[in-house]
């Protein structure tokens, strides 16, 4: 049985339509009994519905590339043997 932090990491892709049958069913399923879930993914929904609507649709290179490299910087200093803790 899907838990719902299983669900939380798989939102997403349920939105866009990008799980396998089995895996829309296991979600469809929980969606059924969990209200919690249920108001999380309408939410989910309603903000992607948001950002598309204010999106250009235009990807901006050096800002993704900034993104990128901030991304790889805080993954190295958390993953650093010597950082400090």
């Amino acid at each position: 049985m899907l838990m719902c932090r299983d669900l939380a990491v798989i939102a997403s892709d349920y939105i866009d339509g990008e799980l396998s049958g089995r895996q829309s069913l296991s979600v469809k399923m929980h969606l059924m009994m969990c209200r919690d879930c249920r108001t999380f993914i309408g939410n989910l929904r309603a903000t992607t519905d948001l950002m598309k609507g204010h999106s250009s649709g235009k990807l901006n290179e050096a800002f993704l590339q900034r993104v990128d490299e901030r991304v790889a910087e805080a993954l190295r200093t958390k993953t650093s043997p010597n950082k400090d803790k």
